[in-house]
């Protein structure tokens, strides 16, 4: 093997970490993959332990070396790419965790938010950073733990304190605790960027009773920032590549042009469609976000994001143990026409765009005694469809764009039940690569172009390629009322909580 062939992408996921190696023809030579702990102390609380995740993830950086049998010298860069809004703040010098990370799934903030929102401050905050006032992101989450960890917030202010999201902390512990970064799409989801200027936001930072001092230094998407330290694989190899995982997965996709659009269903669903240079205010509560800065130039894409997506199926699996895999639901599903008239709308963490609401609880309408096991697999697929067509639908009058093919990856992405059943209820191709890996992929080619391993995006570009495309097969009338049937199901899940009901 010739040195320096293979790129190594982190993968740092909501419930397991990854690592594969690609090739230069852009073909997975390695994986290896590892679980780990969901800590849940109170309803709607997400924890993870941030040890488990740095070392969940260099296992597995360990492990795909392993069985592709390289060595460090092997390696040209690797790439990272992470679980977004995730808060992590820790001791500078003992390199010790304050708290466990609370997980972007977490609701505890929504009261607080709910203060912000009568304060005023949503349309000063949309317009600094494209975001929405929301539990989701990472700047309310750093201000409970200053909040609520004893002496936290003395600590932070004396610069005692680090914050970082998942990519920062990652970077930290591979660099032999020596460098404090991140990127500019992980920082445009803390609430805290500007995403005009591409830097921290005095009056936000005022807002949130945020020190300065904790925070990472801002960077572009695809550039070294350091290397990977001595006793850590892959040793001495320049870490040249970051992007949280939405976005690494829009540039996996090679989603490069203005109005190209791609959709993970993953353990929720993030659609995300590429605006170009231009920054796209959103009408219709969606999320202007930051799509990647390469080379010098950034660019922008609109986002929606699903907080229950295949999230749905592994609920059916697990906890009402309908079935006993994703594989199982879809065969189920497959043996009925549609859904009878049943409506499943998985809120069971609020909902997320277009509604913004962490009051929602998840709701099932329309059942009746002729409803079977059959319908509620069906009613579960459809329900991740549904919420990504409101999603598309919002993105097109925001943009003026019409998509012309939703480009598809993540687990979920598997279900031919579902994509076919989107590609109906959008009136569009809907077109799944072979190499499904995009966000991994996305985060390897970042790294790639740092180090010139890969030329420029036309090359990428050449290596995407085609598995299945599904097209329209129903009319549109009858999918319209079903849309509408959906969005009256919608209604009723909508401020449940907050009733007292």
């Amino acid at each position: 093997m010739n040195p320096k062939n293979y790129i190594l992408a982190l993968d740092q996921g909501t419930t397991s970490s990854r690592a594969i190696v690609f090739d230069h023809s852009s073909r997975i030579v390695a994986v290896a993959q590892e679980e780990f702990r969901q800590i849940y102390p109170r309803p709607g609380w997400v924890e993870h332990d941030p040890l488990d995740i740095w070392s969940s993830q260099n296992a597995t950086a360990a492990g795909a070396m392993s069985k592709a049998n390289l060595s460090t010298e092997d390696i040209a860069a690797v790439g990272v790419t992470n679980q977004r809004e995730t808060t992590i703040v820790w001791d500078r010098e003992t390199g010790k965790p304050v708290y466990n990370a609370i997980v972007w799934q977490d609701r505890r903030t929504a009261d607080y938010c709910g203060e912000l929102k009568k304060d005023g401050v949503e349309k000063m905050l949309t317009e600094k950073t494209g975001l929405r006032i929301d539990p989701y992101f990472s700047g309310t989450k750093i201000r409970w733990i200053l909040e609520n960890v004893d002496g936290a917030r003395k600590r932070a202010e004396n610069g005692e304190l680090m914050f970082g999201t998942v990519d920062t902390w990652l970077v930290w512990q591979l660099t032999g605790k020596t460098t404090h970064v991140t990127d500019v799409t992980n920082a445009s989801r803390t609430l805290l960027l500007n995403i005009k200027t591409g830097d921290w936001d005095d009056d936000m930072l005022e807002l949130l009773g945020i020190p300065r001092a904790m925070l990472p230094e801002v960077k572009s998407c695809s550039e070294t920032y350091g290397e990977v330290a001595k006793r850590l694989y892959p040793a001495g190899a320049p870490v040249a590549g970051i992007a949280g995982d939405q976005h690494a997965a829009l540039f996996g996709q090679a989603c490069f042009k203005p109005g190209m659009a791609k959709n993970t269903y993953g353990t929720g669903c993030f659609l995300l469609m590429n605006t170009g240079g231009e920054i796209v205010p959103s009408k219709n509560n969606l999320l202007t976000t930051v799509a990647w800065s390469v080379r010098g130039k950034t660019e922008y894409a609109l986002e929606g994001s699903i907080f229950i997506g295949g999230a749905v199926v592994q609920w059916l699996r697990d906890e009402l143990q309908i079935v006993r895999s994703a594989e199982e639901l879809d065969k189920i599903a497959a043996e009925v026409n549609d859904a009878g008239g049943l409506f499943l709308v998985p809120a069971f963490a609020g909902l997320g765009a277009p509604h913004w609401d962490p009051y929602a609880r998840g709701t099932a309408v329309g059942i009746t005694r002729g409803t079977n096991r059959a319908h509620f697999c069906r009613a579960a697929l459809e329900s991740i469809a549904f919420q990504s067509a409101d999603l598309i639908a919002c993105m097109e009058k925001d943009s003026g764009l019409k998509l012309k093919e939703l480009r598809v990856d993540g687990g979920a992405s598997r279900s031919e039940p579902l994509l076919q059943f989107q590609a109906d209820l959008l009136g569009t191709s809907v077109v799944r690569p072979k190499n499904t890996e995009t966000t991994a992929m996305g985060a390897a080619y970042l790294a790639g172009l740092a180090v010139g391993f890969w030329e420029n995006r036309t090359e990428i570009t050449e290596h995407w390629a085609v598995d299945k495309t599904f097209e329209p097969g129903r009319p549109a009338d009858e999918m319209e009322s079903l849309q509408s049937d959906w969005t009256r199901a919608v209604e009723r899940a909508m401020t449940w909580e907050k009733s007292g009901a």
